[in-house]
């Protein structure tokens, strides 16, 4: 399993220039091991030039708690929210702040979620049974909503926390292929 970094107490030094620090990406997935953890520092209007040195420090810091290599990425609030960053959905969706130990979009009053929708048209009464058991438990088992969170949202849609997309889509597609994922942000109030 990959190190859920956010998740540690750290004593990090940084600037006061540093609004957060967001680890994202296939290291935040629970049942995945990723290759690297992928780190992004958002950071006050300051010189690129100086985004990148604190970043290179933080970086430093970083790597006593894993073992795993770490990609770094830094962003004023303007060039974060700009159209060509292509980490931007990743960071909102699935960011968390290694400063506070919550979800990045919180700062936003925002909450993130996955609806994942499937369709069991195809399939026998038993598969269907099969995946609510799955979802729901059974015979005094508990199912991955007891376990990992997440709710029935309608027919045929659940709504689960970004970092659980994994356990749920491969629990789907033990029995369909036949889903799509939708990204929501969700006032929190």
């Amino acid at each position: 399993m990959t190190p859920k970094i956010w998740q540690r107490k750290l004593e990090l030094k940084y600037s006061s220039d540093v609004i957060d620090i967001i680890q994202f990406g296939s290291s935040i997935f629970d049942e995945e091991n990723a290759n690297d953890v992928d780190i992004a520092v958002i950071f006050n209007k300051i010189f690129i030039k100086e985004q990148l040195e604190q970043s290179q420090q933080i970086k430093r810091q970083l790597e006593k708690y894993t073992a795993k290599p770490i990609h770094i990425s830094s962003f004023d609030l303007e060039s974060f929210f700009d159209d060509s960053n292509f980490s931007r959905e990743g960071i909102l969706i699935y960011g968390k702040s290694i400063l506070t130990k919550k979800d990045f979009v919180e700062r936003f009053g925002l909450i993130s979620k996955l609806q994942i929708s499937y369709s069991l048209k195809e399939l026998d009464k038993k598969d269907k049974i099969r995946l609510n058991y799955s979802f729901n438990g059974r015979a005094g088992k508990y199912g991955l909503f007891r376990i990992h969170g997440g709710k029935i949202i309608s027919p045929g849609t659940i709504e689960i926390n970004p970092e659980k997309e994994l356990i749920f889509v491969n629990a789907i597609k033990e029995l369909t292929n036949e889903y799509k994922i939708k990204k929501v942000l969700i006032c929190a109030n």
